[in-house]
């Protein structure tokens, strides 16, 4: 009998920690925007974020994409990645000398913070096939100027490029390119 008991409360540890794992990860209200002045217009009618909630939003996702955005080792490469005249050169100072490329600010993301307080903030950029994605890019958009539920996670700051060696050639290639080596998550139609 207390072989039985051990086997049932087992498999119910198992059960409890498979059910865990299944949950849907957490949802937030969520808009995209190729700048401020479009998320302004659009603030008097969403209800969660504020005039002054664009401009705190739009100014830390300029800063997160100078920190966090691909860098690359050519023009040629970023243009690959995310398109034709996409891409410029890296203006943040400690790039040792060499010339590095990384992708255009093309818009951001702003999200409604779980629990209140201040909204968040996600730099996107373009990506060659058409559309925009986060710069570790994992969340994968199809166009600007839209909103909608969106996984938490999208908000999650990507690794620090800044001051790092820009991607080789090979270096994209051992990831399958810009972003394929990251979870996709999608919004907007």
């Amino acid at each position: 009998m207390k072989r039985s008991r051990a086997v049932s409360l087992g498999i119910l540890g198992a059960a409890a920690f498979g059910l865990a794992a299944c949950q849907q990860e957490e949802q937030t209200e969520a808009a995209a925007f190729p700048d401020e002045a479009s998320c302004v217009a659009a603030a008097a009618q969403s209800g969660w974020f504020t005039r002054e909630d664009c401009a705190a939003t739009f100014a830390e996702a300029q800063a997160l994409h100078a920190e966090t955005a691909p860098r690359y080792e050519s023009q040629e490469l970023c243009e690959q990645e995310h398109g034709a005249g996409n891409c410029g050169g890296d203006t943040v100072a400690g790039s040792g000398g060499g010339s590095i490329f990384m992708p255009l600010l093309a818009g951001y993301l702003i999200g409604q913070a779980l629990g209140g307080g201040r909204a968040m903030a996600q730099p996107v950029v373009p990506k060659a096939g058409g559309g925009y994605a986060t710069p570790s890019g994992g969340t994968q958009l199809s166009r600007l100027n839209t909103g909608g539920k969106m996984g938490t996670a999208a908000f999650a700051k990507a690794p620090t490029t800044a001051g790092q060696p820009p991607m080789t050639r090979a270096a994209v290639q051992s990831r399958g390119g810009f972003g394929t080596s990251a979870a996709s998550r999608s919004v907007g139609g």
